[in-house]
């Protein structure tokens, strides 16, 4: 089961070290690098004249303005290549499997199709808790100070402009949950790490590459990846946890993109 994970020792062929040398890889070449570039984004944040509420943290902006087709090009590219960690991770698995005994690829952790139902019900139910939850954190922080205004989305009136922002929350869902909750508590469990040092580093890691959002959005963020830690604990599956952060994220972006402009209470740039 992939939630059995934590005590598991390293596959034949697979030495402590390599399996080590693998994660800090996978990492620098994910969601590692983008905790580095939003430390840095939110030093500059912080240090610029003014408060972190005057200032904004832009998602799903224009990549060619004025010109529909170039920009749609540059926003499936952006989308397809963000998840190539997930391709690797799955290769990684597989890998894994050829020299043990188990089945091969993201299915180790629980992302596959064997539980379609079961997936998306528990992940509604994930979303429906932590999406209000999140937003009412957010919209606190955000007047204190301690956020910068998040502007979910800034695409211009094209057709495209909706299914793209739910193909990049989709993205977004898949790119952080197999590679944050599901490889990287597989590797630290064989790695030797405690259950609670694996779901603190699982957390800390999710917090850090939404720091560019602010300390609000930090602090939500580890506390989002503790839940979604024990849930794939006692779940043994990525997949609700997919489903949870996708529908989480269509909301925030699709709603975001309808209602800016038109309530007063969603903070805007």
């Amino acid at each position: 089961m992939a939630g059995q994970v934590a005590g598991s020792s390293p596959q034949d062929g697979l030495s402590r070290r390599s399996l080590r040398h693998e994660t800090v890889l996978v990492l620098a070449l994910s969601l590692g690098a983008s905790g580095v570039s939003a430390l840095i984004r939110f030093i500059g944040s912080a240090t610029r004249p003014g408060g972190l509420n005057d200032q904004a943290a832009r998602l799903n902006g224009s990549q060619a303005p004025g010109r529909p087709w170039l920009d749609l090009a540059w926003q499936l590219f952006g989308i397809t290549s963000a998840l190539v960690p997930v391709a690797l991770v799955a290769h990684l698995l597989l890998r894994e499997a050829a020299a043990g005994r188990e089945d091969g690829g993201l299915r180790m952790v629980g992302f596959d199709s064997r539980r379609p139902a079961f997936d998306l019900s528990r992940g509604a139910g994930v979303a429906a808790a932590i999406g209000g939850t999140g937003l009412l954190l957010y919209l606190g922080a955000q007047a204190a100070g301690f956020n910068l205004t998040v502007v979910p989305e800034s695409l211009p009136e094209v057709w495209w402009k909706f299914p793209v922002l739910i193909a990049s929350a989709v993205q977004n869902a898949v790119l952080e949950e197999a590679i944050v909750v599901g490889y990287l508590l597989r590797r630290l469990g064989q790695l030797g790490w405690t259950p609670m040092a694996a779901l603190l580093a699982s957390s800390l890691l999710r917090g850090s590459y939404h720091l560019y959002q602010g300390i609000g959005g930090f602090i939500g963020n580890m506390v989002m990846g503790a839940v979604f830690v024990l849930l794939y604990r006692r779940w043994g599956r990525v997949g609700p946890l997919v489903a949870a952060h996708a529908l989480i994220d269509i909301v925030a972006f699709v709603g975001y993109a309808l209602l800016a402009g038109r309530v007063d209470w969603l903070p805007t740039a």
